[in-house]
């Protein structure tokens, strides 16, 4: 029994010790048609992905299963509550598929380059990349912006997320998580009875 609670310490301090992943610079939107507001019964659905590394967003957006050909998506903020309310767009999808009712969307912006924004938003929150992307990386801390995916049938949108920051697991956390289990399993295996003659 002690060799086993040592182990499960050793497991636990090296993931302690072991690096923080920062879970503010990696987002995820579940969109749905019921998310959207109003809501609607569309069976679409998308878990896209928003990885942002010093200046760049990355947008990995699959999605599926939507009523209707796509006609554009964005990225809309900033609402005046956390998961609720609608706002105007922030960044438009640029060459997101169109006239389809599944696929996949993969792009880099520059969040330095001030074309990345819709100007009305550049302009509200005050007419510089630099104060845009402060807006909206707020607006993602505090759950307040959203990606919105538009078909023919839903002109304002067919499914909606709220952009979440999720965790990044360090590849250390799950290589020495493995070590510790694995020295677990080795730690507590029995040793056979040796039978008395």
């Amino acid at each position: 029994m002690k060799k086993v609670l040592s182990a499960l310490a050793l497991a636990a301090s090296t993931l302690a010790l072991a690096p923080a992943a920062s879970a503010q610079d990696l987002y995820r939107a579940v969109s749905s048609g019921p998310g959207e507001a109003p809501p609607n019964g569309s069976p679409g659905s998308s878990i896209a992905t928003f990885d942002i590394d010093g200046n760049i967003l990355r947008a990995e957006v699959p999605f599926r299963d939507l009523l209707a050909g796509t006609t554009v998506a964005h990225i809309h903020c900033c609402t005046t509550e956390a998961f609720t309310g609608t706002a105007g767009v922030a960044i438009g999808l640029t060459d997101f598929p169109l006239t389809v009712t599944a696929g996949d969307y993969s792009r880099s912006f520059d969040l330095s380059d001030a074309a990345v924004y819709d100007p009305a938003f550049l302009a509200a929150f005050g007419g510089t990349a630099a104060s845009a992307t402060t807006a909206l990386l707020a607006a993602l801390a505090s759950n307040q912006a959203y990606l919105n995916i538009h078909s023919t049938l839903y002109p304002a949108g067919e499914i909606r997320g709220f952009l979440v920051a999720a965790p990044i697991p360090e590849p250390a956390h799950w290589g020495m998580l493995g070590v510790g289990l694995l020295g677990l399993a080795v730690m507590s295996r029995r040793r056979p009875a040796v039978a008395k003659r």
